[in-house]
């Protein structure tokens, strides 16, 4: 039997964590706290405490083709952006396909997890769960913390002053579910997330008036890129993390984007339609309005609508073991914590990139498995430390502050994969399987491209990469027209430096 290994939630972290498991010879026993799995996905119609919960007009920001699961491309006759009951569809059909329903004890809550006694020499863990009232606690050789962090919503009611004397109602926006109930209503949103996008134009077709606030705005982009093609298809390549990562610091600022943007197709149009105004910070509330720091105000608010974001807490877990220092969560590569005396315990899901969760959690939970069962092994304490820091320092030069859980996307996934030995080798690929090699480093960076090759390896990895334009565009196949054409890699690049290379000839010219 292999080493025993105690997964927290049934999400797509925990199902990734189950399957990477079982792919290593580990014995996985997954505690979802639900009835379903799915996570973040499930919808219901009221907010569960401890549970991560969505509105019920969410959609995928990520296209089908870069958020699947390496080996379980979504159905051809799937949207390229999904409504969340397609996802949960989705989801479902993996855990059958792999078989994964089998090693999850639903309606089960993980209430702690302790260092077992003997920690130190043999890294288990005794882990305390509770179902139908009944505690059970049990010893595990490592722990899998699947549990999310769109758990505990970040209501700054402190940053507000006169919140409290507010009249109408307010609340955190995990609470909000459909815009019925604001029809004729005066709503301010706060904050300018995805979230807040959202919700802000969707309560725009009922609502009376609709305002949001925000303190530094956002860059807002659209899933619809050059000539209809998903965002994340034509952005996310490894061409383009080259030129981000290799160009002087003033281009390559001018051509990406440091600040996660937010995904909004409508918010554009309602601002210009009127139907949505943004306001900067709230200085101060009433008790029937809200002064902005400009000074204007909007009177008459029946409901203030928080937008802004999650906390992290693990409350099953001492804060000292992934907590080290200034009350951060400490954590290498977004995994680990580096201070203990075993690696028994990994943290997946703890990221947040322009890349899609999905991709992301398969690649950490195949590390993890393999660092459980003993065939990879992590750096010393130092060089994690080491590497922690330096991480934190480009966080602040790129998005401004070490604490955020952005990352770059692409960089990142080659890391986990070079750790395991299934990070492509382009150059190799160049030279052996040109067409292949071109798709890849050109064309968008699929979940594929980390099953071609090491543990893990999908046969069908090559024709689902050569094949990934078709079935975009297959649910767009609804009449027949002429030729469909694959975007083309070079003419995107030369759009975007057409105008450097302009201004570069016309000051030849004038010196």
């Amino acid at each position: 039997m292999g080493k025993k290994v105690a997964i927290i939630g049934a999400g797509v972290s925990g199902l990734a964590s189950i399957r990477s498991c079982l792919e290593e010879g580990l014995e996985p026993t997954c505690f979802e706290k639900s009835n379903d799995i799915g996570g973040l996905w499930k919808f219901s119609d009221h907010a569960e405490e401890g549970r991560a919960s969505i509105y019920k007009s969410v959609f995928s920001n990520s296209s089908k083709e870069m958020m699947c699961f390496p080996d379980f491309p979504f159905p051809d006759d799937f949207p390229n952006f999904m409504h969340n009951s397609k996802i949960q569809e989705y989801i479902i059909a993996f855990a059958k396909e792999k078989n994964l329903l089998k090693y999850i004890q639903f309606k089960t809550f993980v209430s702690s997890v302790n260092k077992h006694p003997d920690f130190a020499t043999t890294g288990q863990w005794d882990v305390t769960t509770e179902r139908d009232g009944k505690k059970e606690s049990a010893v595990f050789d490592a722990v899998m913390v699947c549990s999310g962090h769109h758990v505990y919503p970040n209501l700054p009611k402190e940053s507000f002053p006169g919140l409290n004397h507010f009249k109408g109602k307010c609340f955190h926006s995990r609470d909000y579910k459909e815009p019925g109930v604001f029809n004729g209503k005066r709503v301010l949103v706060v904050g300018l997330g995805n979230s807040g996008c959202d919700i802000a134009t969707e309560l725009s077709r009922t609502a009376e008036q609709v305002m949001i606030s925000s303190r530094s705005g956002s860059w807002v982009m659209s899933r619809v890129w050059d000539n209809g093609y998903p965002w994340d298809m034509l952005l996310v390549t490894r061409f383009g993390t080259f030129l981000k990562n290799n160009l002087p610091t003033a281009i390559s600022d001018w051509l990406v984007l440091r600040k996660e943007p937010v995904f909004n197709d409508e918010l554009p149009a309602s601002i210009l339609c009127g139907i949505v105004s943004v306001k900067p910070n709230v200085k101060e509330f009433t008790e029937t309005s809200a002064i902005f720091e400009d000074g204007t105000i909007f009177e008459g608010i029946d409901c203030v609508i928080f937008a802004t974001g999650y906390s992290f807490a693990y409350p099953f877990l001492d804060e000292s073991i992934i907590k080290s220092r200034n009350n951060e969560i400490i954590l290498f590569k977004g995994v680990f914590p580096p201070l203990l005396e075993k690696s028994t315990i990994a943290v997946i899901g703890f990221v947040q990139s322009l890349g899609a969760a999905i991709p992301t959690v398969d690649l950490q939970s195949r590390w993890a498995a393999q660092v459980i069962k003993g065939t990879c092994t992590l750096p010393s304490m130092e060089d994690m430390m080491n590497d922690i820091n330096e991480k934190m320092e480009k966080k602040r030069k790129w998005f401004g502050k070490s604490e955020t859980i952005q990352t770059d996307y692409i960089v990142y996934m080659d890391e986990l994969s070079s750790f395991i030995g299934a990070k492509p080798n382009i150059p190799w690929l160049f030279l052996t399987d040109p067409k292949l090699a071109m798709e890849v480093y050109f064309g968008p960076c699929s979940p594929y491209q980390f099953r071609l090759v090491g543990p893990g390896q999908w046969p069908g990895a090559r024709n689902a990469i050569l094949t990934q334009w078709d079935r975009s565009l297959k649910p767009m196949q609804t009449r027949v027209v002429g030729r469909l054409q694959k975007p083309c890699f070079f003419f995107h690049w030369l759009k975007l430096f057409a105008i450097p290379i302009l201004l570069i000839a016309v000051f030849l010219v004038l010196t």
